[in-house]
């Protein structure tokens, strides 16, 4: 009687479409070349120890090193990773010296390296590319108060994107081109970075690599690559680039104040645009002021309300330090100062308010006297 065959079950899910593209895309043999490899400190290559952890973290998870040999022990290792990787060899010690070996080449170093060829084999040629940052918070213990080792990246607290400031956190700059969103750069920082200051970090270091590499001409970033230093720095550099000035530079309120958006040159229905010119950080440049019909009406429409509100606000306030409502006959004809404390409103007059001469004082101000308002 013939021998029955063993069948076994292994699941594939999305994962064969990642390795295809790792594979078609040749990572791994970039970061094999890359890297030195040493058999006698682990079974598998860089290139295979990263497409392992890639595959981990693609699958919906978010597990220990230690635990991904349990990952892939109902999966098709040989066709996923290599042929001769079983799940035994990805455990946290061949991983962790792969990782190790990935530190010690530069990481910011391979991930452009990998970029490159990748951006060849798709033929994607980046003309722009967008720079920004983002923020990863991490669990568990950590020694965010000490200062970390030269090229270290320290863990610790900071503006957290994902809304948790009480969990350390790790930043990433990335720069990524316009067509397809591929990574070209990224650079780890500490958790406390500063964008304007990490933008400039990578104008410093890599940004003239993007045109020598690419020929990309154009970098966009949000308003904090726009520094006087970050701009001196792109001015050595033959990239152009285009970014949003802060609401906080001196000249914008100017700009503001002295448009006139029916002398506007018309861009599509209900957009107007205007050009000025800027030496700001010495550097020439020319501004793009873009009037918006439906985003003005619904900025009048909130100041509005900002204003029906703090009006309210006086009114209660007066009530409750007059002991009831004002007489219609009594009732003054511009609204009621707030008297119990001076706060700002959504407008560019500013007052200070104080009890008159003739108020005893503010919380318990005299019958026949009516607050008193005197201008700065």
């Amino acid at each position: 009687m013939p021998e029955q065959p063993v069948y076994r079950t292994q699941v594939l899910d999305h994962l064969g479409l990642v390795t295809g593209m790792f594979d078609e895309l040749g990572l791994g043999d970039v970061i094999d070349r890359a890297t030195q490899q040493n058999p006698a400190m682990r079974d598998l290559t860089a290139g295979e120890a990263v497409k392992a952890m890639g595959l981990n973290g693609l699958g919906f998870v978010n597990h220990a090193l230690y635990l991904v040999p349990k990952f892939f022990y109902n999966k098709p290792t040989a066709r996923l990773v290599s042929p001769r990787v079983t799940p035994a060899q990805l455990n946290d010690d061949a991983l962790g010296r792969a990782l190790d070996t990935l530190y010690q080449y530069g990481v910011t170093e391979l991930s452009s390296l990998m970029a490159a060829t990748a951006a060849k084999r798709l033929g994607l040629g980046p003309r722009m590319a967008h720079l920004d940052t983002t923020s990863f918070h991490v669990d568990g213990r950590s020694n965010s108060d000490e200062e970390p080792a030269a090229k270290v990246v320290h863990l610790t607290r900071g503006y957290s994107r994902a809304h948790r400031p009480d969990l350390n956190q790790v930043m990433l700059a990335l720069i990524v081109e316009h067509q397809a969103g591929l990574p070209l750069l990224l650079q780890p920082l500490h958790g406390n970075s500063h964008d304007g200051h990490a933008f400039g970090q990578v104008v410093k270091n890599h940004i003239a690599q993007l045109h020598t590499t690419y020929g990309t001409t154009y970098v966009v970033a949000d308003s904090a690559l726009y520094t006087a230093d970050n701009l001196q720095q792109l001015t050595d550099t033959q990239l152009k680039w285009v970014t949003r000035v802060p609401a906080t530079l001196c000249e914008v309120p100017v700009a503001l104040a002295q448009a006139e958006p029916r002398t506007m040159t018309p861009l599509t229905s209900g957009y107007r645009c205007q050009d000025l010119t800027s030496t700001y950080g010495g550097v020439a440049q020319c501004w793009i002021l873009v009037h918006s019909e439906p985003r003005h009406a619904q900025a009048q429409r909130t100041v509005h309300k900002q204003l029906l509100k703090h009006g309210q606000r006086d009114v209660a306030t007066w009530q409750k330090l007059a002991g009831g409502p004002l007489p219609a006959k009594r009732m003054p004809s511009k609204p009621w100062p707030r008297v119990a404390r001076a706060y700002r409103r959504p407008s560019s007059t500013r007052a200070r308010y104080g009890p008159s001469p003739g108020m005893g004082s503010v919380d318990a101000p005299a019958k026949t006297t009516s607050p008193h308002t005197s201008p700065t």
